[in-house]
């Protein structure tokens, strides 16, 4: 299905989801914090299917941490509503990395979110800044898409 949508970038990680009452406010739609809840689990999904997920991080010793995000709610979601989250990484260098999201309603195909956050590598014991390991290096920069924007 994700293939058929219009993405901005080519080949998205994706996750599906559908808005469920958790997810809706007094104004009866998505609540804000939860399009924050799905950037943080399509990051981690993308992530994870790179070979870095949370026990690889712990045995790293090293993590990526938020630095800065961007959000821009273009359209507002609805009970009942289903969603493809797609994600990119479009940079990285030493201690930072780049991902953008963007979320499209399936039924109609239109882009209800984008979004972008950078992240930066810390020392998970110590909570200092530091250059990702190899292994990280290698994953993420080995599946940076251009950007095509």
């Amino acid at each position: 299905m994700s293939a058929d949508l219009s993405w901005d970038r080519p080949q998205p990680h994706t996750l599906d989801v559908v808005v469920s009452p958790e997810h809706i406010d007094l104004m009866r739609h998505t609540n804000n914090v939860v399009y924050l809840q799905w950037l943080e689990d399509v990051a981690w999904a993308h992530s994870a299917a790179l070979g870095l997920g949370p026990a690889q991080y712990e045995a790293l010793g090293h993590g990526m941490v938020v630095r800065q995000h961007e959000l821009n709610y273009l359209q507002a979601t609805r009970l009942g509503e289903r969603l493809v989250l797609g994600t990119w990484l479009t940079g990285a260098d030493k201690l930072t990395l780049q991902r953008h999201y963007q979320f499209i309603r399936t039924d109609d195909g239109q882009t209800v979110f984008r979004g972008r956050s950078e992240f930066v590598c810390v020392d998970i014991a110590q909570g200092r800044v530091r250059r990702m390991p190899p292994e990280f290096v290698q994953a993420y920069s080995g599946a940076l898409v251009l950007d095509a924007r």
